[in-house]
């Protein structure tokens, strides 16, 4: 099953920054179609390969930082390519 997901990373810290920046590059690297504006990161791909791996990064973020909050938002389908009809 295909899924899009919507990630906010948002640390609590002084030098954000630079945990942001490593966070969406990290995501970049990966094999997914991952698209970014000024307010989160989309990443997009098959569910269990996509989880596993957000579910890495986030990992990795918490441990780069003492207090750090991801918003996360999911759809039950790859809305990568959606354009507005209006």
């Amino acid at each position: 099953m295909q899924v899009s997901i919507e990630l906010t990373l948002t640390p609590l810290q002084n030098d954000y920054e630079s945990h942001i920046i490593r966070f969406i590059k990290r995501l970049r690297a990966s094999q997914f179609k991952v698209l970014e504006n000024p307010l989160s990161t989309q990443i997009y791909g098959e569910y269990d390969e996509v989880m596993s791996f957000v579910t890495k990064e986030i990992k990795t973020a918490f441990g780069d930082m003492d207090h750090v909050l991801v918003y996360m938002k999911m759809v039950k389908s790859n809305r990568s390519d959606y354009e507005p009809h209006f």
